[in-house]
C-alpha cells in the first residue's frame, strides 16, 4: 500500500482556517491555501489548495488546484492537479481532475473524469 496520503498537513502552512464551530454559506474564493473544518453550503471558486477536515460537511459544487479531503462531500468536484481521498473521506458527487488518490476506506460515489472532457461528450 502506498504511503502517499500519510504525510501530515501543517496547518500552519495554510493562510486561513475556517474553525469547527463556522457554518458559511455562500460563494467562497480564495487564491491562498485553505482549510475548511466546520460546515460549508454554496459554492467554492479558488486558484489554490483547498484542505476539508474530518469533521467538516461540505455542500457545494467545487473548483479548486489541489483538493485534499478527510470530510464530507456532497457536490461535484473539480481539480486541476489532483483530489486526495483520506480514509474518512466520503464524496457524493462527480469528480474531475487529472489526478485521484483514494486512501482504503474512503466512499466515492458518482462518476469520475479523469480525460479532461466533459461527461456530456464521452456519453454520445
Amino acid at each position: 500500500m502506498s504511503d502517499t496520503l500519510r504525510r501530515k498537513i501543517d496547518e500552519d502552512a495554510i493562510d486561513t482556517i475556517l474553525a469547527d464551530d463556522i457554518d458559511f454559506s455562500g460563494i467562497l474564493t480564495f487564491k491562498q491555501p485553505l482549510m475548511i473544518k466546520g460546515k460549508f453550503n454554496g459554492e467554492i471558486k479558488a486558484s489554490s489548495d483547498l484542505f476539508i477536515g474530518e469533521n467538516a460537511k461540505i455542500e457545494a459544487k467545487i473548483e479548486a488546484s489541489m483538493i485534499s479531503t478527510k470530510g464530507k462531500i456532497k457536490g461535484n468536484i473539480t481539480a486541476g492537479k489532483r483530489i486526495e481521498l483520506y480514509a474518512t473521506a466520503k464524496i457524493e458527487g462527480d469528480i474531475t481532475c487529472p489526478d485521484l488518490v483514494m486512501e482504503s476506506g474512503a466512499e466515492f460515489n458518482g462518476y469520475c473524469n479523469m480525460s479532461g472532457e466533459p461527461r456530456e461528450k464521452k456519453e454520445k
